[in-house]
């Protein structure tokens, strides 16, 4: 073997090997422009972070991650073609398609999040159930998009899968009827708002009772009042009656409150005084029904009820205001001379009743 023959056999290796080379290239390549586009991305937001407008900043998080996935793609594809593999176009068609609707869901999310953020920040009044459905709406609808045209380039026939639609659509429909139900019933929820997130709400139907945590196409999530997460199916919510305390106008105080018999000539004055404490007192909302009447001739007491509204409607300042108003009650019935009453007994005993054993001795009870 002479030097010419050795000259032709390591070229003939390198020829065999030079794909190596290239695809490390574009390994090198597609990580040197990846780590590029990343220092370049982060200095552009925090330039944009500083302005007010919000769509540049929902844009600039969008793209981080995605961009990246499409630079891999972009190299995945190129080291296919090197490679000579004829599924290098669909996986870049592919990928592409995958980058862009991973980048509109992203975005989306993030402008739902700004916007709650910024009139949040600016006290105004925040809509987050229909915020939160236009962006699953939103995201939905980019998903089945994207889906069909991915569908369509691994060249499946769309349109003999939008035909059989119809009769697939019943079975769909039947073995899934209850997942469609969910479905309708948060948009039911949606369309007529019995309740928001953060709301108190309870069921006299069912034992559901907390405030709203989240609502979903499926599950409505409730935190009960001892922090327990209760998941809610929404199908539920169109079968039962839902209060809704935090809608409430005003709070009620009925109480009923009773005193001795023997305070019986003290009873009209302690009404009209409570009336008169009740006008006056500042957290009691004059505007609504106010009652303040003898009521009946109980076992043990004479009673009289109270029947009021609180401007509040906050539930502890709610408890705080009727504190006050039983305590003012309790010191007008004293002021009286008169006494809250409490159930008691009264024995008449017929005279004389002799004990038993006691005859003999003469001794009556």
């Amino acid at each position: 073997m002479n030097i010419e023959d050795i000259r032709q056999y390591l070229e003939q290796i390198d020829r065999e090997k030079l794909w190596i080379i290239y695809i490390f290239a574009i390994v090198f390549i597609a990580l040197l422009i990846d780590l590029i586009q990343k220092r370049i991305l982060n200095r552009v937001q925090k330039r944009l972070e500083q302005t007010s407008n919000l769509w540049d900043d929902a844009l600039t998080h969008a793209l981080s991650k995605p961009l990246s996935l499409l630079i891999w793609v972009i190299g995945l594809s190129v080291a296919l073609q090197v490679m000579q593999i004829q599924a290098a176009e669909i996986v870049r068609e592919v990928g592409i398609m995958v980058a862009i609707a991973w980048t509109l869901t992203r975005f989306i999310s993030f402008m739902e999040k700004n916007i709650l953020q910024q009139k949040e920040i600016a006290g105004k009044a925040i809509d987050r159930t229909t915020a939160n459905a236009i962006s699953q709406l939103l995201r939905i609808s980019v998903l089945i998009t994207a889906l069909l045209v991915i569908l369509q380039t691994l060249g499946v026939n769309i349109s003999a899968i939008l035909a059989f639609g119809g009769i697939g659509g019943l079975a769909v429909g039947f073995a899934a009827k209850d997942l469609l139900a969910n479905f309708f019933g948060g948009m039911m929820i949606y369309l007529d708002r019995p309740f928001d997130l953060g709301d108190w709400i309870r069921s006299p139907d069912k034992q559901i009772e907390g405030t709203v945590e989240k609502i979903g196409w499926r599950l409505t999530v409730i935190r009960t009042f001892d922090k327990r997460p209760l998941y809610v199916p929404n199908s539920v919510f169109t079968s039962i009656a839902v209060e809704n305390p935090s809608r409430m106008s005003h709070r009620r105080i009925y109480e009923t409150i009773g005193v001795r018999y023997d305070d019986v000539d003290k009873l009209p004055d302690i009404v009209k005084e409570v009336k008169a404490m009740l006008t006056a007192h500042e957290e009691i909302d004059q505007s609504q029904t106010m009652i303040v009447n003898f009521n009946s001739f109980a076992a043990s007491s004479l009673d009289f009820f109270i029947y009021t509204f609180t401007r509040t409607t906050n539930w502890i300042k709610y408890h705080e205001v009727k504190q006050d108003v039983l305590f003012k009650i309790s010191e007008i019935i004293t002021g009286h001379g008169a006494e809250i009453a409490y159930p008691t007994s009264t024995l008449h005993v017929p005279e004389p009743i002799q004990l038993a054993g006691m005859e003999g001795s003469g001794q009556t009870a």
